[in-house]
This record gives structure tokens, C-alpha cells and sequence, in this order.
């Protein structure tokens, strides 16, 4: 297939996320290695991976042209780290103020855990541990970003503008994240009325997190930023907690939140800004006789 002559992207993209998706239920059902001592369900990550290199090479798309290019990406990688570390000093900043002005914050404290939108699980701190949370969180990012604002952006781009695409990704991207709180469900940890509330905030908020993600793969050309602002996301509330008198990471979804709206609104002023100045510009190249277009 001509990777320029999508017709019905749409049912293309659709296909693809649901066979993702068939390995991600089997992977939280059946095998459920998020549970096990990895912590991390990562095979059907890996697997991911896997449908995104197969998918990529049979449409034609190069890994440069899906958003992994060469060139100057340890700059993109520390800018985005930067990024995420920034904005969760604040989120931190505001949690531990809040338990202070309480009289119940005890420290901060660096382990393990597994990342819940109620609780974190577990208490690591042997080496191994934090070499498998950083490999596990890099393979996600790969997978993630590949697929949902790699190979998905650039086959929906075929037919709808950069919005309705980003749109759409996004949407399924936060479809991705519910599976959490239907298995608590399942299995009798969490109630109907608490997996609708868990299920609705994780689908709202990593759909608005999956298009900042766009965003910024569209502000820096490639997919480095995203990836390191991403991996500094997830990486961060499963090895940095605040501790309590009464426990640990009480306000977790707090922090988050925090983080993930300050950070929403820095980049989509940047990319209004951007994205203003990138129309300017097309626009005066005729004029000075400069063809092409690099957007």
C-alpha cells in the first residue's frame, strides 16, 4: 500500500490499536506481570513495539519519517526530562506544603513501586528494581509514542488535518489507561461506582496528556521530547513518594493533576505560539521565492 494514499485511515488506525489493545487485556488478565515482582506489564508492551515495526514497514514509513529521527536527540531527550522535572517540583512543592500545613508530612522517600491511581504498590529498593522500572518505563514510551503519536498521527495525517488526528489519537490513547480500574473492579477491590469515577478521570486526563504529547512531537519534529517528558512522567511517581504520618502517596492523584495541568497549559500556549508563527512563515516564502513547506 502507497503510504501516502490512506482513503479510510481511520479503520487503519483502529485495527492496529486493537490489536495492541487484545494484548494488553491478556497481558492484565492472564498473565498479569504487573502484579508479579517485575511490576511492570511490559509484554505486551514489547509485542507493541513489534506491531509497530511490522506496521511501519509494510505501509512504507521509515522510522525517520514516524518520528524517530537521527541527529541531535540527546538535546530533545534532557529538554524534555527538564520539562517533566519541572513541572513535578511544583506538583511535589505543593503536596508537601499541603502535608506540612497539616502537621503530617514525615520525608521524602525513594523506593519502588508500582503505579496505581488509588495507591502505589510495593516498597523496592534493591538495585534491580530500579533497573527494571527505568528499562520497563524506556519500553512503554517506545511503544507508546511509537504507535500513538508515531505511526497513528502519520497514517490519520493522510486524510484529516493535524488536529482531528491528534484528536483522535489522543481519545484512544485515554481509552488505553482504563483497564486499571475495570480489573479492581473484576476483581472485587474496587467498587462499580469507584471504577466509574477511576476509569473517567484516568480516560479524560491521558487523553488531555496524550495530546500534549502530539503537540510537542509536532512543535520539535520528532519524538524524543514527548518520549522524555513521557518517561519522566511515569518514572517519577513510581520511584519519588511523600510520606506521611498516616501513609504514603495520599495525595497522589492531586499531584498528578497538578503536574499534568501546568504542564497542559505550558504547551499549549507554545504550541498556539508556534503554530501562529509556523503559519507566518508559510505564508511570506512565496513572496521571498523559498518553495516548500516545513511543516
Amino acid at each position: 500500500m502507497n503510504k501516502k494514499s490512506f482513503k479510510n485511515p481511520f479503520p487503519i488506525v483502529f485495527m492496529i490499536y486493537l490489536l495492541c489493545y487484545a494484548l494488553h487485556i491478556a497481558e492484565y488478565f492472564l498473565l498479569r506481570t504487573d502484579q508479579t515482582v517485575i511490576g511492570e506489564a511490559v509484554i505486551h508492551k514489547i509485542l507493541g513495539i513489534v506491531i509497530l515495526a511490522v506496521f511501519a514497514k509494510k505501509f512504507g514509513f521509515s522510522a525517520k519519517e514516524i518520528g524517530f529521527k537521527t541527529g541531535k536527540n540527546f538535546w530533545y531527550v534532557l529538554k524534555g526530562l527538564a520539562f517533566g522535572a519541572a513541572v513535578f517540583i511544583i506538583a511535589y512543592a505543593t503536596e508537601v506544603l499541603i502535608a506540612v500545613s497539616q502537621g503530617n508530612f514525615k520525608s521524602l522517600q525513594l523506593y519502588v513501586s508500582a503505579y496505581a491511581i488509588d495507591k502505589n504498590i510495593g516498597n523496592r529498593t534493591e538495585l534491580i528494581f530500579f533497573v527494571i522500572c527505568i528499562i520497563g518505563n524506556i519500553i512503554n514510551v517506545i511503544m507508546e509514542e511509537g504507535n500513538f503519536r508515531g505511526l497513528f498521527i502519520k497514517i490519520l495525517e493522510s486524510k484529516y488535518s493535524f488536529m482531528v488526528s491528534a484528536l483522535i489519537s489522543s481519545v484512544l490513547f485515554g481509552f488505553w489507561h482504563v483497564m486499571g480500574p475495570v480489573r479492581n473492579f473484576l476483581d472485587g477491590e474496587q467498587s462499580l461506582n469507584g471504577m466509574i469515577f477511576n476509569a473517567l478521570f484516568l480516560l479524560v486526563a491521558s487523553a488531555l496528556v496524550g495530546l500534549k504529547f502530539t503537540m510537542l512531537t509536532k512543535m520539535s519534529g520528532n519524538l524524543y521530547f514527548s518520549m522524555a517528558d513521557h518517561f519522566f512522567n511515569n518514572t517519577i511517581v513510581n520511584l519519588l513518594h511523600v510520606v506521611t504520618e498516616t501513609g504514603a502517596d495520599e495525595l497522589m492523584t492531586v499531584r498528578v493533576t497538578i503536574a499534568q495541568t501546568v504542564s497542559f497549559a505550558i504547551v499549549i500556549i507554545c504550541y498556539c505560539v508556534w503554530r501562529k508563527k509556523h503559519a507566518a512563515d508559510n505564508e511570506r516564502k512565496p513572496e521571498y521565492g523559498r518553495a516548500g513547506s516545513n511543516d
